[in-house]
């Protein structure tokens, strides 16, 4: 009896298991054979080179390469224009008195930059698209730092207008153009991070040129002439050398890029032309359609609020901090204005980073606006010193965080000679906020003899900015679903 009783217990178990196998046979996939792995993998091949996509190389690898070939040489162009383009705000410390200048007649100095830049910042930026970035941003560079030494030698406020006119003129073209130039290279996912990069040239333009500055105006006195005139004699001189090194080695396209191999080559142009298919048709080659759309010129507003707050801050925050205290030296001024710089550079970095991760731009900026146009505000009630050096880190911070996630929204739907009159239209007119800002703050200083009430005109300005941005229509995500985001 025992004995059928375990055969018969014997006969369920292996049915049991006969059973649990077949149910697995079933659902296990057929495993192919070498041949059949191979050929699967030939096909896919040629779907994919008759779709026109190019083989992928290591996405991040390539993305790395770009940027470390690429944003330092750029990030040192930035820096040199940066400091000759605001250098005048040191150079004010001793240059007013010399030269005679009132408040309001340095005001229109610092500003009627602009004007010669607004007039040909469209014309240079068509030009580079068609000519190519190596050719003319070396021309540009050449010309300008010609003028910025030049500038050192005027002998009165008129021959100072001139000058910094014809220093307009020349830098014209400059940063939109190198905006553009970004697009041939990155895609939308990757251009916060990498404008930031770029961007972070503006806080270093001041952490480096600020002591420096410092330093020249307490110490340079060669030839019997001024300090200021030896600042700017020897800050614009970088520009010329740095001219002719970019004619040497700076890339136009990709195709002309000789440290990527052929397959990265190919594989970038792929995902560029990718990128070009997913924004609006009929924005992708005319550049009537960058001047004339509606929502080119709603940045243009916001961008100019932001160039008031940016160029009071640029040309106004020297003088505010040596008014902190009659004991404060050339170089002690140049040294805190560097601490608001260092907290920025940090800033941009963190914010740009964000808002890639997130491909949200609006936010971004709209919050960092908001942050700088609160502490201009706030300037106008303090009188201390720690506290306002906070303040104006806070107000730069804000300010410069902002930048990346701005200019990374016009290549949304921009792109070709559109993108390059859309986003020069955005920096010329925008920049007239950098002639309207110094203008009415020089007329609000000599009226009342303090920058108190143009400060808060500044802050309204940027919180009109901040205001404007969140008006912006929000645009669909552009990444490709199912596509892994590249950190490089």
């Amino acid at each position: 009896m025992l004995t059928r009783r375990r055969l018969r217990d014997s006969l369920t178990v292996e049915r049991s298991r006969h059973r649990v196998s077949a149910i697995l046979t079933r659902f296990r996939p057929a495993r192919p054979t070498e041949d059949s792995s191979i050929g699967r993998m030939h096909t896919e091949v040629n779907v994919a080179n008759e779709a026109g996509i190019a083989p992928s190389p290591d996405e991040a690898k390539t993305i790395h390469k770009l940027q470390m070939r690429l944003i330092p040489f750029l990030f040192v162009l930035y820096v040199v224009a940066m400091v000759d383009r605001i250098n005048i705000g040191f150079a004010s410390l001793t240059m007013s008195k010399e030269l005679g200048a009132t408040s309001q007649q340095y005001g229109i100095a610092a500003g009627i930059f602009f004007i010669g830049y607004c007039l040909f910042e469209i014309p240079s930026n068509l030009i580079l698209h068609k000519i190519g970035a190596r050719v003319w941003v070396a021309r540009i560079l050449l010309s300008w730092g010609l003028v910025a030494t030049l500038t050192g030698l005027v002998q009165s406020v008129y021959q100072l207008y001139l000058a910094r006119f014809l220093l307009g003129l020349a830098e014209a073209g400059y940063y939109p153009g190198i905006v553009l130039y970004l697009t041939y290279w990155f895609r939308q996912r990757e251009q916060a991070r990498t404008l930031a990069l770029f961007l972070t040239g503006y806080p270093v333009a001041s952490i480096l040129g600020a002591p420096i500055s410092g330093f020249i105006l307490g110490h340079v006195h060669w030839l019997h002439l001024g300090s200021w005139r030896w600042l700017l004699i020897l800050e614009g001189i970088p520009a010329v050398s740095l001219g002719i090194l970019t004619y040497l080695v700076l890339p136009s396209r990709p195709s002309e890029a000789k440290f990527l191999t052929r397959k990265e080559r190919d594989w970038l142009e792929a995902e560029l032309q990718r990128d070009e298919q997913m924004k609006p048709r009929e924005q992708r080659h005319s550049a009537m359609q960058g001047l004339t759309n509606p929502r080119v010129w709603h940045l243009v507003s916001i961008y100019f609020g932001m160039m008031i707050g940016s160029y009071t801050l640029s040309f106004y925050m020297p003088q505010f901090v040596q008014g902190l205290s009659s004991d404060y030296s050339n170089s002690l001024v140049g040294y805190l204005v560097m601490i608001p710089y260092l907290a920025a550079l940090a800033g941009m970095i963190l914010v740009s980073r964000s808002s890639d991760h997130r491909m949200e731009r609006r936010y971004h900026a709209a919050i960092s606006l908001l942050v700088g146009g609160i502490a201009f505000l706030s300037l106008s009630g303090v009188h201390s010193p720690i506290v306002t050096i906070v303040l104006l880190s806070l107000l730069t911070i804000g300010y410069c965080s902002s930048l990346s996630p701005f200019w990374a929204l016009p290549s949304e739907f921009l792109t070709g000679f559109s993108a390059a009159s859309g986003i020069a239209l955005i920096n010329s007119v925008g920049n007239l906020g950098g002639f309207a800002g110094p203008y009415v703050i020089g007329f609000i200083s000599q009226k009342t003899g303090a920058l108190y009430g143009g400060l808060a005109f500044a802050g309204i300005s940027m919180l009109l900015a901040a205001t404007l941005v969140l008006f912006l229509p929000k645009t669909a995500d552009a990444r490709v679903p199912g596509e892994a985001q590249t950190t490089p």
